[in-house]
């Protein structure tokens, strides 16, 4: 049977995939950036639009990274706002489950799903060190080892909080207007090793149920967690072999949680690249590459993995012939270099020696996650592709440009889409959840 392909964006502006040096480029902060590309999603007829989560800003060399951006509006505010001029586009903001605490996060989500009319996403992440939590009353306190223990419980929470209204616990009376039905709200209980709460839970039962739960470890715990508890998971795996062996692995689990293959979502990042031919395409993603890593940034990401200050190192000259210095990281906050940078510099050095590569270029082949590349109808066969062969459900795309980085994509690959009967031509239902084809939470 022919799959129907799911489409998500998110806005970019963290790292370096925002090629800020653009004349388009526009900013990560004014609400017209978020209102044109929310907008841009929306007349694509995408399922959602996407925001991710920065707690601190990250820091090289014991000072604040001067690559990368400066400032990060808090995602449930700003799509709040969008909830506003939009209709039928879901909103999904990531909110971390290490330094908030469920009662809040439970009434914020609510809230926004009642705003939107059941647009309301949560993407359940977790912290995993100390440099962030110094920024919050707790601190680094939580072993990495406890963290999807607790954001399992966070979850789990926030779940019993929402379902403690009953779906018809609002009763509309002509007379005095809305009241609570007798017996329509229930208080809640929750003692576990990570929260103790007790109380009314003080917003109606969200118009989704639950809102849409999204994942985005690739751990074997984060795995786990997605099968059990999520509703779609946000994967890093956007290479065809790859993203078959990511699909089948996660969705193989689903059973022994009482689950089916389709109550889960498997959408990887993805990016795209369009040019009137393939070879054109080819070029222009060449050009976004180097454009997307810069003299600093090459050197900043082989300090990161090095552990020692390169900066006098020439970016398009060989990999250092020293060893890393594992110590003490010199980036902080920064999740991808916070691992095994011994392993990974030998692979680094290896693959440098195999293909001649500079130090720049080298980064540049480690780094660019261009998937999708040349004409629209290019494009649009291999999205199929990838759907139809079970290597994923659809596609979280990040556009190297904001706000204008999804129009040619909507534009014209959208259409072809369209046309192959793989994408909806307009929404069919008002609810995130109707967009994904999936069931309402009941209690």
């Amino acid at each position: 049977m022919t799959k129907q392909i799911h489409l998500a964006a998110h806005f970019p502006g963290v790292n370096n995939t925002t090629v800020w040096s653009d004349p388009r480029s526009g900013s990560q902060i004014d609400f017209d950036s978020f209102r044109h590309l929310a907008r841009t999603a929306e007349r694509g007829k995408f399922d959602f639009f996407f925001l991710a989560e920065g707690l601190r800003l990250r820091e090289m060399k014991g000072r604040i990274h001067d690559l990368d951006v400066v400032g990060r509006p808090e995602s449930l505010t700003v799509l709040a706002a969008l909830s506003a001029v939009t209709t039928h586009l879901g909103l999904a903001a990531t909110v971390n489950s290490t330094f908030n605490e469920p009662y809040e996060v439970a009434r914020r989500l609510a809230s926004l799903d009642h705003l939107s009319g059941g647009r309301a996403a949560w993407n359940v992440v977790t912290s995993w060190d100390a440099f962030t939590g110094e920024n919050f009353r707790r601190g680094g306190f939580l072993a990495e080892g406890d963290r999807y223990t607790r954001a399992a419980e966070f979850l789990r929470t926030a779940r019993e909080l929402w379902d403690s209204w009953a779906p018809d616990a609002v009763v509309a009376d002509p007379a005095s207007g809305r009241f609570l039905r007798p017996g329509g709200v229930t208080p809640f209980r929750h003692r576990d090793r990570h929260f103790d709460i007790t109380g009314l839970f003080n917003v109606p039962r969200p118009p989704q149920g639950h809102p849409v739960i999204i994942q985005a470890g690739d751990s074997e715990e984060g795995r786990e967690f997605a099968a059990s508890d999520a509703d779609v998971i946000f994967s890093r795996h956007s290479r065809l072999e790859e993203g078959r062996a990511f699909y089948a692995d996660v969705k193989r689990r689903l059973p022994a949680y009482g689950r089916r293959p389709e109550d889960l979502k498997i959408l990887p990042a993805v990016t795209c690249v369009l040019g009137d031919t393939d070879q054109e395409a080819r070029e222009y993603a060449a050009e976004i590459r180097r454009a997307q890593v810069g003299p600093q940034t090459a050197i900043a990401f082989v300090e990161a993995v090095w552990g020692r200050d390169l900066s006098a190192y020439d970016p398009d000259g060989p990999l250092p012939d020293l060893e890393p210095d594992l110590g003490e990281e010199v980036s902080k906050g920064r999740a991808q270099f916070r691992r095994d940078r011994g392993e990974l510099a030998a692979k680094w050095r290896a693959l440098a020696q195999e293909k001649n590569l500079s130090i720049r270029e080298l980064v540049i082949e480690v780094s660019a996650r261009q998937t999708f590349i040349g004409t629209p109808r290019t494009v649009a066969d291999a999205i199929d592709t990838f759907v139809q062969t079970d290597a994923a459900d659809g596609f979280i795309f990040v556009p190297h440009l904001t706000p204008g980085g999804l129009d040619d994509l909507v534009d014209k690959v959208v259409p072809l889409l369209q046309e192959k009967g793989v994408f909806r031509a307009d929404y069919t239902g008002p609810t995130l959840r109707d967009h994904l084809g999936l069931t309402k939470e009941t209690r």
